[in-house]
């Protein structure tokens, strides 16, 4: 199917009205909640002790979290977006991922709306291009292009097999992707993370691209936003095609996708995203392995509103984060990463997940 200009700029604008009138969208799975933690009721530390600070990519983050991918465009709405998350980020020194960035190539006008590094010149900023553009003329001036925009400290490329399939205009031509990620890996000159987009990344995934260069990988998994349901709603209302709703639930769960790549660490860092919604989860998260916690929905209608009430959200998520550490008697982030004795269980805990 041709594609206007605008097309994929407007599909940006339509994904957003979508989340935010079909609460569904959000499938809220809460697979973290079969996750159980050993409690200490004597953890010999006090809570002031707690530090939830990291190192990644180089950055001293105040907490493991990182606000994932939402969008960006030429659209007064979408700047708002990426300018109140911008902001929020670094005031509290966490990372942000932006949106797809191809909407630049299509649409120069929306390229401000990833101009972000005024906004936020110390913190951790991802870029993003969706893998799949690989196949259909996009190289690595592209990938450059995009992190120079963003003034990006690394770049993620997007796998969405799913959404494509699903999604009425969709790029569906995945063979040989693997090859040219690992080209972009070895000559960008930043890293580059792997990333689903909510269906999750299997051992034969990070198999396929571990020997490619790529050494940080963003699980994406299963539980929380479904970008298949969102593209449901933008099929052509007198079709019967019901692929969206019929897969809105497909894909590897986000913490049993951390527990099958626990094998590739330390060799591959691991983000663990796709149905986080609080602290508990990403303490969970990180003892299943992940490095760093991405959330996208819970940060979504306050960044509609307000630098402020993303704040409060980021705030909220720390806080709750070194109340787990804390009742897990851990001082230091390190000491939770992969640290599976904290696990009730954890032969249970495999079968579990």
């Amino acid at each position: 199917m041709a594609k206007r200009p605008d097309a994929t700029n407007q599909r940006k604008v339509e994904h957003i009205a979508i989340i935010n009138e079909d609460r569904e969208t959000d499938r809220r799975k809460f697979y973290f909640d079969e996750v159980r933690l050993r409690h200490r009721a004597l953890p010999e530390i006090n809570f002031d002790e707690v530090d939830t600070s990291i190192e990644f990519l180089g950055k001293r983050l105040a907490a493991p979290i990182l606000i994932s991918s939402m969008t960006g465009g030429d659209h007064a709405t979408l700047r708002t977006i990426n300018r109140n998350l911008a902001a929020a980020a670094e005031r509290c020194q966490v990372a942000l991922g932006v949106g797809s960035q191809r909407v630049m190539f299509t649409n120069p006008k929306s390229r401000s709306s990833f101009a972000l590094r005024t906004i936020a010149p110390t913190t951790c900023l991802l870029a993003n291009l969706g893998a799949v553009q690989l196949n259909e003329g996009f190289g690595l001036e592209h990938c450059r292009e995009a992190v120079a925009a963003l003034g990006a400290d690394a770049l993620y490329l997007h796998l969405n097999p799913l959404q494509e399939a699903v999604q009425p205009e969709g790029d569906t031509q995945f063979r040989g992707l693997a090859k040219k990620i690992g080209e972009i890996a070895r000559r960008l000159g930043k890293p580059v993370i792997l990333k689903e987009v909510g269906a999750g990344l299997s051992r034969e995934d990070v198999q396929l691209i571990a020997s490619r260069g790529v050494r940080h990988i963003d699980v994406a998994g299963s539980g929380g936003t479904s970008w298949s349901r969102i593209e449901h709603h933008r099929q052509d209302k007198r079709s019967a095609n019901n692929l969206g709703i019929l897969f809105q639930d497909w894909g590897i769960p986000t913490p049993r996708a951390l527990w099958e790549l626990r094998e590739f660490r330390p060799r591959i860092t691991l983000i663990a995203s796709g149905g986080l919604r609080s602290g508990l989860d990403m303490a969970k998260a990180l003892v299943l392995g992940a490095s760093l916690c991405g959330m996208a929905a819970p940060f979504l209608a306050a960044a509609q509103q307000s630098t402020a009430a993303v704040v409060q959200q980021i705030e909220r998520l720390q806080r709750e984060l070194r109340t787990a550490m804390f009742l897990l008697g851990i001082r230091r982030i390190a000491d939770l990463i992969g640290n599976t004795s904290l696990l009730m269980d954890p032969p249970g805990a495999e079968k579990r997940l």
